[in-house]
């Protein structure tokens, strides 16, 4: 069966962007390092992710999910959407196990917040690879909102970079 993965980089405090959605705190990489991204990102076949996930991404330039079909949710049917998404007004949670018993590569959970804490407590996330950037935002987007159900992870890989960067992967326990 495929696995849904939920690959993101969050501050030491865990927030996935600021107050305001912004996301100029993360890093860019040095000169020939992409913190595991491209390896990653070879590995997907399809990603999901909220619309508020969605306005971050398009906010930055050029669609960067290009050939990779992307479900955006949103309750809000009248939205748009670039040519490789699909508009998703349907239950997360129901959407999410019709598609892992689908054929294919791995899905990749993008985000956001209340994206990840229904697919957590619904037991639908399979691995979580974390990069803790080394900042303290305050305030801002949880990664984890308001979770309902424990889980016990594994660790299967880490990393840490020169800039402070740690990447860490677990793994359902």
């Amino acid at each position: 069966m495929r696995q849904v993965k939920l690959y993101i980089a969050c501050s030491i405090d865990g927030k996935i962007a600021g107050i305001d959605g912004n996301v100029d705190w993360l890093p860019h990489p040095p000169e020939g390092e992409d913190y595991g991204y491209y390896s990653f990102y070879d590995s997907i076949d399809e990603l999901v992710m909220g619309y508020k996930t969605y306005e971050i991404c398009i906010s930055l330039g050029d669609w960067p999910y290009k050939g990779k079909p992307t479900h955006v949710f949103t309750r809000d049917s009248s939205k748009s959407v670039v040519e490789d998404a699909s508009l998703v007004t349907s239950d997360i949670v129901q959407f999410t196990k019709e598609l892992k018993a689908k054929e294919g590569g791995d899905i990749w959970l993008v985000g956001g917040g209340n994206i990840i804490q229904q697919l957590h407590d619904a037991d639908l996330i399979d691995e979580y690879i974390i990069s803790y950037v080394p900042v303290i935002l305050g305030a801002g987007i949880e990664l984890f909102p308001n979770l309902k159900k424990m889980e016990k992870l594994q660790l299967i890989h880490h990393k840490v970079y020169a800039d402070g960067l740690s990447l860490m992967h677990y793994k359902k326990g």
